[in-house]
């Protein structure tokens, strides 16, 4: 499904699959700005130090067993240590987590130097004050183009607070829901 403004693109390329017609990866780029999605930091170490990233594509899949899944970029510079750590944190994130969310986007920092974070007992990188956490272990990765889908089983959550103000990401802007949102 195209808008008018598309329905003349000759951006349109064979798929790899044999499925005919694909979009552009600015065509589909351009749908997903349009779809919302929650934030989340996730933390990883594979022995070399922790390293953390935002994330949008979070979800959950199962409640019995208790199953998430995510993507990575490949491009990502904490795609190898996710790629080979065997547990993880993912934070999720409330309007009042913004300076981590943003932290977590930013190429080329020390992501772990300006807030407040610790270990877990178990040995993974949490950082504190967030709205909620769960820890979990790896259990399947898929590659995906140039993305890794990762599966994760939840073994441990902490929950700090109730959200009065979830943080969504949308159109490349972050965005804080309220009940002045509620329809």
């Amino acid at each position: 499904m195209t808008s008018p403004a598309h329905a003349a693109s000759d951006d349109h390329r064979p798929a790899a699959s044999g499925l005919g017609e694909s979009l552009s990866p600015e065509e589909f780029k351009a749908v997903f700005r349009g779809h919302p999605g929650g934030v989340a930091v996730i933390t990883a170490d594979a022995g070399n130090g922790p390293v953390a990233l935002t994330a949008t594509s979070v979800s959950s899949v199962s409640a019995d067993p208790p199953l998430l899944i995510f993507s990575v970029s490949s491009q990502s510079s904490a795609a190898p240590v996710l790629a080979a750590a065997e547990t993880l944190v993912v934070h999720l994130l409330d309007a009042d987590d913004l300076r981590l969310a943003e932290i977590g986007a930013t190429s080329g920092i020390d992501r772990f130097a300006e807030l407040p974070w610790s270990r877990l007992v178990t040995g993974e990188a949490v950082y504190h004050g967030v709205r909620a956490w769960v820890r979990c272990a790896v259990i399947d990765r898929m590659d995906a183009g140039g993305s890794t889908v990762i599966a994760a089983h939840a073994l441990q959550a902490n929950i700090a607070r109730d959200s009065a103000s979830p943080l969504v990401y949308h159109n490349r802007t972050w965005h804080r829901l309220g009940p002045d949102t509620v329809i």
